[in-house]
């Protein structure tokens, strides 16, 4: 089996074989298991736009379904925590930290979210960073949809990463 985008010969048809591919092409798990074990930290966001009097109401803390924000909060850190059963390939990792802030915009309006996630392993967290955006999001939504569902959930995105064989990574 070659490791993950070894160069096949030159007059392969796919020249270059995928890290969660095997030979056959089938999707697989890919075996960290003689990587170095090094911290890892990734930071990932998101935003969640909403009309104004939606976000007047969650602002006092008048949503039917109680405290959106806090619900929010917490279920992107069980998300992150889930990371690996949701997502087929992901390792299960030991996460040392999950923080996830929600802060309000009034220029949206709404709610920027931001997850910051670390651990001391072979493999990095940045699925877990984008997972606990996503579920918080989500979740943000679902505490809120009795007000409008005229909501979105936009740009979700990794702004930065540290650690591990590809180095670090800060978006623009």
């Amino acid at each position: 089996m070659k490791p993950p985008f070894q160069k096949n010969s030159e007059n392969s048809p796919n020249p270059y074989q995928l890290s969660h591919l095997d030979a056959e092409g089938q999707a697989r798990m890919v075996d960290v298991s003689e990587k170095a074990v090094t911290h890892r930290q990734a930071i990932a966001s998101g935003q969640v736009r909403m009309d104004r009097a939606t976000f007047d109401q969650i602002q006092a803390g008048n949503a039917p379904k109680g405290d959106v924000l806090g619900t929010a909060r917490l279920a992107g850190i069980l998300g992150a925590k889930q990371t690996s059963g949701l997502i087929p390939l992901c390792h299960p990792l030991p996460l040392h930290k999950i923080d996830v802030e929600i802060l309000p915009d009034e220029e949206l309006p709404g709610y920027r979210i931001l997850a910051e996630v670390k651990t001391k392993a072979e493999t990095g967290v940045e699925m877990e960073a984008l997972t606990a955006v996503s579920v918080a999001a989500l979740t943000l939504y679902d505490m809120a949809k009795a007000l409008s569902k005229a909501i979105a959930i936009e740009s979700i995105r990794l702004e930065s990463k540290t650690g591990g064989k590809s180095g670090d990574y800060q978006a623009n």
